[in-house]
């Protein structure tokens, strides 16, 4: 007993030992910021690695699922931002950085389907170009925390389609369930978009497998995507779900906030909406206002 307490101290002083070395050798690190980074993360990668007693079959596995991570990775499906969500890393650093002032509305992930130059769209204009799904009338205003509106933000929205897929899954170069438009004068805005319904994150992947292995389910709750900026202001990234959806409270990548749930109301097939639209089947719409914290 006495013997293999030793070697379990010496084993320890070892590993201990590396982690100072590793340690020390950021010490001429230049920028101090980056400096405070590796130290830290050294540290952290370190003690789990002692505490879990890593064996080098499991680092070979997790450096293999990293290297999978990387080889499914493409301009349209970034695996390891799913991985980041899916351990809630993404959640967690939109929670440190988010200025939670006053009534400010809470931020949420980014998500890996964003796209730039999403197509410009009226006020009352319709972004779902032809993406599968119920129609969706949204509105809402854009104010600051002072309750003054913000006229002229600049909105960013995109969803999956009602088959749970974003339009770049799909590989063809279609442009669906996204665009951008600008808030009136009044702050106001509104546009079309369909009904967001649940659908499972990417799970054919290295990220599928873990959650599987883990008993993790890969449904999302159902949401809408919304950027927001707006000269001194600062820029928000947050969703808008649905009111009672099934997943609200096992989220995939841990994206929900209460105050981030809405009543989506149906309307039945004939119903006129505002605008003058009248959908030939049933219909929803969203009252969302947005609130901006100051810069």
């Amino acid at each position: 007993m006495h013997d293999a307490t030793e070697a379990a101290r010496a084993q320890r002083a070892r590993a201990e030992l590396v982690t100072e070395q590793v340690l020390e050798s950021f010490a001429g690190c230049p920028d101090e910021r980056l400096k405070t980074l590796m130290r830290a993360l050294t540290r952290h990668l370190h003690a789990f690695a002692r505490e879990v007693v890593l064996t080098e079959a499991e680092w070979e596995a997790a450096i293999a699922f990293l290297r999978a991570c990387g080889d499914v990775t493409t301009d349209a499906r970034q695996e390891f931002v799913l991985l980041s969500d899916v351990l809630g890393l993404s959640t967690q650093t939109v929670c440190l950085g988010d200025p939670a002032e006053g009534d400010a509305t809470e931020a949420t992930v980014l998500g890996p389907f964003f796209a730039e130059d999403a197509p410009r769209i009226p006020f009352g204009g319709d972004l779902s170009l032809g993406a599968s799904g119920e129609p969706c009338l949204v509105t809402g205003t854009v104010s600051d925390t002072l309750g003054r509106p913000v006229p002229g933000a600049g909105i960013e929205v995109w969803e999956a389609d009602a088959d749970g897929f974003y339009d770049v899954q799909y590989g063809d170069g279609r442009t669906a369930a996204r665009g951008r438009l600008r808030t009136e004068e009044d702050g106001s805005y509104r546009f079309w978009a369909v009904t967001p319904t649940p659908y499972p994150i990417p799970h054919d992947g290295p990220v599928g497998r873990l959650l599987q292995a883990t008993g993790r389910s890969p449904m999302r709750a159902s949401h809408l995507h919304f950027m927001v900026t707006a000269p001194g202001h600062h820029r928000l990234v947050t969703h808008v779900f649905v009111e009672g959806d099934a997943f609200l409270a096992s989220d995939a990548v841990f994206g929900v906030r209460p105050g981030l749930v809405r009543t989506f109301t149906r309307h039945p097939a004939g119903t006129p909406a505002p605008g003058g639209r009248v959908p030939s089947g049933t219909w929803t719409d969203v009252a969302f206002d947005i609130v901006l914290s100051l810069a």
